[in-house]
């Protein structure tokens, strides 16, 4: 297995579906690995994932969902392993599972929206933050079940992709304005709420989110907005920074910067450490949680 045939299906995947998840692209990049690429061991196909996983990491894409959904999907299916002593029958069972695996995390994203539709209430005003597929969903149904509601959406730079996140909440009927980053407090005052999504979160029930959102946090709390942040268990990871310097590198900087042996501490991040007493409530799959409940979440994960 060659490391460039495996970007190749990951960033084939990116490219073909705009709205498919980072973290889900890798998982389906791993199934295919697993099918295409055949091997005689378990511990060859560890090693393959293993490299697989290694080679989007390196893929110019933010990697924080990537390294937590994989972790989640091959401690999931390498279950297998415990319980079948003949590999080619270990092997179809862990595609089995790894297919179940993924479904699942398909079926995330409408649950996560279902859990929110009932904070999106008529006349209200929301703020977000740059642009979140789940945060859009969620947005979309309600509008769809004829809340009426207004939605501030920052710029986000420095790729602006708040501008896509605006156009798809106006094209979806929803009462949308595109502001600059540094309008945050302006704007806060005049919302009800701050909805935002999340590209992992972490064992204290922080957030790891595109850079500004700590920003975000700290102006709702000083002006007593709640903070909701919707996301995907599958994003769930074990880490337990303690301040913006203890983020990992490749949660912050794409690749090609890394490998450019630029002085990072020059280099703009694409990410923020949020910490938990910034956010009210995270919306999941796995139901609406308390920060300080993520933990035990993460154990039954791991179990």
């Amino acid at each position: 297995m060659k490391k460039e045939e495996v970007q190749e299906i990951f960033l084939k995947i990116m490219k073909e579906e705009e709205d498919v998840s980072a973290g889900v692209a890798a998982i389906r990049t791993l199934l295919s690995v697993i099918e295409n690429y055949k091997v005689t061991t378990v511990r060859e196909l560890d090693l393959n994932m293993q490299l697989a996983v290694e080679a989007m990491k390196h893929c110019d894409q933010p990697v924080t969902a990537i390294s937590s959904g994989c972790e989640l999907f091959m401690r999931f299916i390498t279950f297998a392993k415990l319980d079948f002593t003949d590999f080619e029958e270990c092997e179809q069972i862990m595609l089995q599972r790894g297919n179940i695996f993924l479904n699942t995390l398909l079926e995330a994203r409408g649950k996560v929206a279902k859990q929110a539709m009932p904070f999106i209430t008529d006349g209200c005003k929301i703020l977000t933050h740059s642009r979140s597929r789940v945060v859009l969903q969620a947005m979309l149904e309600a509008a769809k079940a004829n809340k009426r509601f207004e939605v501030y959406v920052t710029m986000s730079c420095p790729d602006n992709s708040g501008e896509l996140m605006h156009k798809q909440l106006v094209a979806g009927g929803v009462d949308a304005t595109l502001i600059l980053d540094s309008a945050v407090g302006y704007i806060m005052e005049q919302v009800d709420i701050v909805m935002i999504g999340a590209e992992g979160v972490t064992e204290s029930g922080g957030i790891i989110n595109k850079i500004g959102t700590y920003l975000l946090g700290m102006a709702a709390l000083e002006l007593k907005k709640p903070v909701y942040v919707l996301t995907e268990s599958f994003k769930f990871s074990r880490i337990y920074p303690l301040d913006q310097q203890d983020l990992p590198k490749e949660f912050k900087y794409l690749s090609s910067v890394l490998k450019s042996g630029k002085d990072l501490s020059k280099e703009h991040p694409l990410v923020d450490y949020t910490p938990p007493a910034y956010i009210t409530l995270l919306f999941t799959d796995l139901g609406i949680l308390t920060p300080s409940a993520v933990s035990d979440e993460l154990i039954k994960l791991y179990l």
